[in-house]
């Protein structure tokens, strides 16, 4: 019997990420510092909301846009965040966590060959979902020294005739690293000089230390060439309600919901009567939480500068990215070894591309207590190492 599989899907590797949540699921008193999932439950008046809509009966299916109060919603959320007006009846896509929005996105932009430039380390997502929709994967190795942000001289060198789309995905996974106002002035400079579109996946806005997120949609010029991506699951603990968004023109949002409409139909009902309620009342909630992990974060980068691990300070997002090349290892290496032996997971950095080589991704979206026990462990598995 003939080869029946396709060709592009048989190419794409699984994700890094979660060869090691597996194999810590199954060890005993393995602590797991792999996966990006808030610790937080979803607050009770969020929880309440959708309880209150299955209760109502409320479990057909919306728009495949989403519920226009959702929208709206949304809409008002840019506004006061960006300062930047989208019409929620035809420029926002409700979508199935904002990974949907990032694969619809690319398939509605992206002809055969059309280049597409991706900044990395980044979310293991980007690559696969880019090549799916026949674009050529053009990376950017971003460095260390400079805090793992994209400079205008590296994107202007990776620029060619047939680079249309360049992925903006900040604050960044895995590094933590952060745009300010001035980079992406810069940035946007040259997205205009060379008429490239943007999208820009800000899933981790809310959870910045500082100072405000601040979008490159609200630069001059650009919310005309930008898909602007975020979502419900990290900032408001909601990753399980499956719920994500973008906005962006009225040309793109018609094509993308083409797409949708066909795959998905539309995003989970309870799920959006539920986001209404986070975006009106759940500002505490994400202060909360975003207080909480900073106060990890600062346990982390202390933790590190004791144990004399190198680690640049994030900014964003709620992981961190310690070097270990002083070990001479490869990230997969002492990835398994650190588990084997001391029973913690963390993510190999070549998860996240090839540039990500020598690093490790811990998530500090896990309790104080963990992370105190799993950095213990960590201190004790450097110290045998260095001999």
């Amino acid at each position: 019997m003939r080869n029946f599989l396709s060709d592009k899907v048989q190419n794409i590797k699984p994700s890094g990420i979660r060869k090691f949540f597996d194999i810590v699921s199954e060890m005993k008193d393995a602590i797991s510092l792999g996966v990006g999932e808030p610790d937080f439950e979803t607050p009770w008046h969020i929880r309440d909301e959708g309880i209150y809509a299955f209760e109502k009966g409320r479990t057909f299916y919306t728009s495949n846009s989403g519920l226009l109060p959702l929208r709206q919603e949304i809409s008002n959320y840019i506004q006061k965040t960006q300062g930047v007006n989208y019409n929620p009846l035809n420029e926002i896509l409700v979508t199935v966590g904002g990974s949907e929005a990032i694969d619809i996105g690319l398939r509605a932009l992206i002809n055969d060959g059309d280049e597409v430039i991706i900044p990395q380390p980044s979310y293991v997502s980007y690559a696969p979902c880019s090549y799916l929709s026949g674009g050529k994967n053009v990376f950017i190795d971003l460095k260390a020294e400079n805090e793992f942000r994209l400079s205008a001289e590296e994107l202007e060198n990776a620029i060619t005739d047939k680079t249309k789309v360049l992925i903006l995905p900040y604050p960044n996974n895995p590094t933590g690293a952060i745009m300010e106002k001035t980079d992406l002035e810069k940035i946007a400079k040259i997205i205009k000089e060379h008429d490239i579109f943007v999208i820009s996946d800000e899933i981790y806005s809310e959870l910045t230390y500082k100072g405000e997120h601040i979008s490159i949609v609200s630069l001059d010029g650009m919310r005309e060439r930008t898909l602007l991506i975020n979502g419900f699951s990290k900032s408001y603990a909601m990753t399980g309600w499956r719920l994500g968004y973008c906005c962006a023109p009225e040309w793109l949002i018609k094509q993308m919901t083409k797409i949708h409409q066909y795959a998905i139909m539309c995003a989970p009902t309870i799920s959006q009567y539920a986001a209404v309620e986070a975006l009106k009342n759940g500002e505490d909630d994400v202060k909360i939480m975003r207080e909480s992990y900073n106060q990890r974060r600062r346990f982390l980068i202390d933790a590190f500068k004791k144990m004399g691990l190198e680690c640049f300070e994030p900014y964003g997002a709620f992981y961190v990215f310690p070097c270990i090349k002083e070990f001479g290892m490869t990230s997969e290496e002492f990835a398994t070894k650190f588990l084997q032996e001391e029973k913690v997971a963390a993510v190999p950095g070549t998860a996240f591309g090839d540039s990500g080589e020598g690093y490790l991704r811990i998530s500090y979206a896990y309790s104080l207590e963990k992370l105190k026990i799993a950095m213990e462990r960590l201190e004790r598995f450097v110290r045998k190492l260095r001999g």
